[in-house]
């Protein structure tokens, strides 16, 4: 990917893949389905003792070096649907092209417990990964879906995907994120065919 003028480049190694955690900024999003991403984000910083932090470009970033490999992460402070704003400048300050992005966001599609990988295709109607597309110029990025379920009725989609699960099914879900953040390592480590070997094909 081309870097533009004005643009910061990029300063030492280039990361080996950029995960981006997809969700609403503001505590009243924090930790609901819709934010599944950016919380699958936050649990890979604390394990590897990585301090997520803001700057110019639009999002908490930080960086960990696994296995010799470097990975760079990121929550957007954009608005889910404005996603692009902030992903394209971290794909450049990065320096990465779009098969060496993985996206991590919920999915509708998909029950709750449920975590599929997937590299590059369609959007689902999900206006991030929408907007990641508009401003990548590409849809041959990486993805972590992470299911949370479909509401009872359309009507209820919003409320649906901006509200918090009650205890005994965010304990559950919980466990699902960790499966993603596994599933990110694993495209580090092994590359996105590994991973959808092992997690797509589980009953």
């Amino acid at each position: 990917m081309a870097l533009r003028r004005g643009d910061r480049e990029r300063v030492g190694t280039a990361a080996d893949l950029l995960a981006i955690g997809l969700g609403n900024p503001g505590d009243q999003y924090r930790h609901t389905r819709h934010n599944a991403g950016a919380d699958v984000i936050e649990i890979l910083a604390e394990r590897h003792g990585v301090r997520l932090k803001g700057g110019k470009f639009n999002a908490l970033i930080g960086e960990a070096v696994i296995g010799g490999r470097r990975l760079a992460l990121a929550v957007p402070l954009t608005y889910m649907n404005e996603s692009g704003n902030a992903v394209a400048p971290l794909a450049r300050r990065f320096g990465v092209e779009p098969a060496s992005i993985v996206v991590v966001h919920d999915e509708l599609d998909l029950d709750p417990g449920v975590m599929k990988v997937k590299a590059g295709g369609g959007l689902a109607g999900n206006n991030g990964l929408r907007s990641i597309k508009a401003h990548l110029k590409s849809d041959e990025f990486l993805r972590v879906r992470v299911g949370i379920g479909k509401p009872k009725s359309k009507e209820f989609g919003a409320d649906h995907v901006l509200s918090r699960m009650g205890k005994k099914a965010r304990s559950e879900f919980d466990v699902t994120l960790h499966e993603a953040a596994d599933a990110v390592e694993v495209i580090l480590a092994e590359g996105v065919d590994v991973a959808m070997n092992r997690y797509n094909t589980r009953a």
